[in-house]
């Protein structure tokens, strides 16, 4: 039998002519959150980059996957059986130490000047879980993404966030409510881009990613952006080339800005098209 969601459906931006959606870890920020936190308190560097790399190949999926990474972190660091590594102490961790690409800002400011929507599809939007009280936060991994988010940005009410949920309980512990538990994603990003695509007409959505996070919309963005990482954990491009998947590097939303720019400043719609057909040429 299936699972169902029990996560609202994110509101959808009608009338648009494009639309950004981007991944967090990794692409906004310079570092990916969880890596860190896997890293540094879980299972540790190496067997987590096994890991992904079982998700890419297809002998894992993400949604388990990542649950090992939460379960590892939870259970390593454990005090006379207590969880030391609660979400709280990781979402303070990350807040001191996970930056906004410093482009960012910038590039979020044009997309507003220019009417173009953007939208984080993260992968934890907190929950909390007490014992006669359950509280939800609205937009996304609020307590982590908002934190960071403060830092860089004066306004942040033009973002939307879609994402799952994180519940962490008395005890400490605490867990990821998906998204899309059914998939073997989690999080299914393509999930986010399809009622753009299916509307007519289209707008064109851009979509920027760096990991196994973003598998699943890699064949849906009208083009696609993958992050190139220094440090050769470049999951989606190296799924992308596999696949044969047309996409764009990138380093800094900077770079892609004059992209896009080209883009939505075309004369024609042949002109346009001419340009996304040279800037996603066919993969060899």
């Amino acid at each position: 039998m299936s699972q169902e969601s029990p996560l609202s459906e994110p509101v959808i931006h009608h009338g648009k002519k494009f639309i950004v959606l981007s991944d967090w870890d990794g692409t906004i920020t310079t570092q990916d959150s969880n890596d860190f936190v896997t890293d540094t308190f879980g299972m540790g560097r190496s067997d987590r980059v096994l890991l992904n790399q079982r998700i890419r190949k297809g002998e894992d999926n993400f949604r388990d996957g990542f649950r090992k990474m939460i379960v590892s972190v939870n259970e390593n660091g454990k005090e006379e059986g207590k969880v030391t590594h609660t979400f709280e102490f990781c979402k303070n961790a990350v807040a001191e130490n996970i930056k906004v690409d410093d482009t960012f800002k910038g590039f979020y400011e044009f997309c507003e000047m220019n009417d173009i929507p953007v939208v984080i599809v993260s992968r934890y939007k907190k929950l909390w879980f007490h014992r006669a009280v359950h509280s939800y936060l609205r937009s996304g991994m609020e307590p982590i993404i908002r934190a960071v988010l403060n830092k860089y940005l004066a306004s942040l009410d033009g973002i939307q966030i879609i994402s799952n949920e994180v519940k962490t309980y008395d005890d400490g512990s605490w867990d990821i409510q998906y998204r899309h538990p059914e998939s073997g994603f989690g999080h299914d990003k393509s999930k986010a881009i399809a009622p753009y695509r299916n509307m007519d007409p289209a707008p064109i959505v851009f979509f920027f990613g760096d990991g196994v996070s973003d598998l699943s919309a890699a064949r849906g963005a009208t083009c696609l952006f993958v992050k190139f990482k220094p440090n050769g954990e470049n999951e989606l491009m190296e799924y992308c080339i596999i696949n044969k998947i047309k996409h764009r590097l990138f380093q800094s939303f900077e770079e892609a800005q004059g992209v896009i720019k080209l883009i939505i400043f075309a004369k024609t719609e042949e002109e346009r098209q001419n340009i996304i057909a040279r800037e996603w040429p066919e993969v060899a």
